[in-house]
């Protein structure tokens, strides 16, 4: 029985989609803004890549695809700012 739950658990590790969103953020102003972004983006399970630009004042985001995009945007407003998405890839 064991060995057919890791099965299970390693296939649809094996074969999960990772996708990438880009994510327009408004109101960052200074670099402890994109950090902050970054570290609660990173907190949410399943994301696997953060990238926070002040400059453009986006995210580049890789995550598996069985995570509800919403819940990237609930990351962003539980530290402050305001999120959209602009892209959605595969990877």
């Amino acid at each position: 029985m064991k060995k057919i739950i890791f099965f299970l658990i390693f296939s649809v590790l094996l074969f999960a989609k990772e996708q990438k969103a880009i994510i327009l953020i408004e109101g960052m102003t200074c670099p402890l803004c994109t950090t902050a972004v970054k570290k609660s983006l990173k907190r949410v399970n399943g994301v696997s890549y953060v990238k926070v630009r002040l400059n453009t004042k986006k995210a580049i985001v890789h995550f598996e695809d069985s995570i509800n995009k919403k819940e990237l945007l609930k990351a962003i407003e539980k530290v402050g700012y305001k999120g959209s998405i602009e892209l959605i890839k595969d990877l």
